[in-house]
């Protein structure tokens, strides 16, 4: 009886500690970058969409911006194409940009229908729609790599709108220059412009790594909380590489510009978002400005 009774009280812990941030962030924007495994593994991708619907429900305001790469890699292959990739960002010709707003088009509609599938009212959206991305040529070193777009303006009035109608906005990565050509944009760059426009509370990158390392051959060195002077003078110091360091840079511009955290999760963890948001120590990394409180002391 008693080992049962603790299970319960163990429950109401958990949901006892999640209450300062419940009341913290009642009726705040949430951006949340969705991409990488978390997309492909149907289990993963329903816990995702159970996290964000269950902060919808709990008084935040999220937004989704999704990726699609893996996706659009696998249908590239099909047609007997080859993927390329300069600098981590997709070579786009004219084919291959029909084929990508293709498949982010029945991504972004699959995403829509999970979440309606919780009870929640969703909006799909592409960045053309009421041009809520305008973008210009986005150039790799001075390389030209087709038709991949550089966000020059977010319509945010459409989210806030969105928003105020209770819908959950899922944006899809599409946007559109002066000339009404149909750009790809990178989803962690459409997810920090929107997050910036929106002064979002919070930005969320759902990815294939656990966080910041000091040493990212030492699973022990995590970074709970990461302020920005700290996170500069490790990109400086040369501990941040590859595909991380455009992230990072992409996190602390989003600081920059009034977003308040940014968060780097693992997405292949169960339910990571509501460990990072509802709990003191969280289990990935947040980025914070150097003036904000930290959530976590340390051990």
């Amino acid at each position: 009886m008693e080992k049962s009774m603790q299970k319960y009280l163990d429950k109401a812990e958990v949901l006892i500690e999640a209450l300062p941030y419940i009341q913290r962030f009642n009726r705040k924007i949430i951006v949340v970058k969705y991409g990488g495994s978390a997309m492909v593994d149907e289990t993963l991708k329903e816990r995702v969409i159970q996290d964000v619907t269950l902060l919808k429900l709990v008084g935040f305001k999220p937004i989704i911006v999704h990726g699609g790469g893996k996706e659009i890699s696998k249908w590239v292959g099909k047609v007997g194409m080859e993927p390329e990739f300069v600098n981590g960002l997709r070579v786009t010709d004219e084919a291959t940009m029909e084929l990508a707003e293709m498949v982010l088009g029945k991504v972004n509609k699959s995403l829509v229908q999970l979440v309606e599938s919780l009870g929640v009212r969703a909006i799909g959206i592409s960045g053309k729609d009421g041009k809520l991305l305008s973008v210009e040529k986005k150039y790799a070193d001075g390389e030209d790599i087709g038709f991949v777009g550089e966000i020059t303006h977010v319509n945010a009035d459409i989210l806030y709108d969105l928003l105020e109608k209770d819908f959950l906005p899922i944006v899809c990565p599409i946007g559109l220059d002066d000339a009404y050509q149909t750009y790809n944009i990178n989803a962690d760059d459409a997810a920090c412009a929107i997050a910036r426009a929106m002064k979002a509370e919070k930005l969320a990158f759902l990815t294939d790594i656990e966080g910041v390392y000091k040493d990212p051959d030492d699973p022990d060195t995590l970074i709970s909380e990461l302020p920005v002077t700290e996170a500069e003078a490790l990109m400086n110091q040369g501990y941040i590489g590859g595909g991380m360091l455009p992230k990072l840079q992409n996190c602390i511009d989003a600081i920059e510009n009034g977003v308040s955290r940014v968060h780097i999760l693992d997405g292949r963890i169960p339910h990571c978002l509501l460990l990072e948001i509802f709990t003191n120590k969280g289990i990935g990394t947040a980025i914070l400005n150097d003036t904000d409180e930290r959530y976590y002391q340390g051990e």
